[in-house]
């Protein structure tokens, strides 16, 4: 088995080995995968950050060895957090503009720089780690609000184009927690709630179809205001009955459940 890591800003991820396959997700920078088969042009890919898989242009690929791929799952996770930055290359000076949520294997916080692969980069702009926050709700909603107006985009992941599941994961990751990757997998953990008048900032609200299954999510910011991925990212107002589109005046989601994943 090959292992591979993001060296680019972002990468695809496709549903089929194909350019015209639908996007079902993106690597950023600095996170590694498993190389589950290839072919000549594509290859299938395991996300160690949240095991989702699908095809990757084989081009886009830097690999690493099983050592460098088992301690990476070992390190801290340090992330960029600034809404957008440059990061340095050491050998070349060469840079690259990366987005929140990019990863920074192996960082020096003194020195703030960090490695992929063989090559050494620098950073500027602030960085989170996996550590308990004193303020971690408020945390949590100040990164949520960094995305507003950012367009949809399914399978997206980045200001420039992000689906309602990857604002969630994505502003879970920035305060150090990780959720899996579709609305339909982050319903399953954390505790539930009965009723919209318990839910904290920071908390999960899921939705779903006529057929009941999930088909969104959100972030609560009161207990009558959501963050969340529909045409844009943007704020409305919800209820037990879901969510209130305060532009078209009226209800565009019907809720489900309210899911309480940090216990603070």
């Amino acid at each position: 088995m090959n292992y591979g890591i993001s060296d680019l800003s972002i990468i695809p991820v496709r549903k089929e080995p194909a350019e015209r396959s639908e996007m079902v997700t993106q690597l950023l920078f600095g996170e590694h995968f498993e190389i589950l088969e290839a072919n000549e042009n594509w290859s299938k890919v395991r996300l160690a950050f949240d095991n989702y898989e699908g095809w990757v242009d084989t081009k886009m690929i830097t690999t690493i060895d099983a050592s460098l791929f088992q301690s990476l799952n070992k390190e801290l996770q340090v992330v960029a957090n600034d809404t957008f930055n440059l990061v340095f290359q050491e050998q070349d000076y060469s840079n690259k503009l990366i987005v929140p949520g990019s990863s920074f294997p192996f960082c020096d916080l003194e020195k703030k720089s960090f490695q992929i692969a063989d090559k050494n980069y620098f950073y500027q702009g602030k960085v989170s780690e996996n550590s308990s926050a004193e303020h971690l709700r408020d945390s949590i909603i100040e990164s949520a609000l960094k995305y507003f107006n950012s367009p949809y985009l399914w399978g997206g992941r980045t200001p420039y184009g992000i689906d309602c599941s990857g604002l969630t994961q994505i502003v879970y990751k920035l305060n150090g927690i990780v959720l899996p990757r579709d609305a339909s997998q982050q319903v399953l953990i954390g505790e539930t709630l009965t009723f919209v008048e318990e839910a904290m900032p920071g908390d999960l609200a899921f939705f779903d179809n006529e057929e009941g299954r999930i088909t969104h999510v959100g972030i609560i910011w009161d207990r009558h205001k959501i963050i969340h991925a529909s045409g844009n990212v943007r704020i409305d107002n919800v209820d037990h009955q879901g969510i209130f589109n305060v532009d078209k005046k009226l209800y565009t989601h019907k809720l489900r459940v309210i899911k309480r994943i940090i216990n603070l």
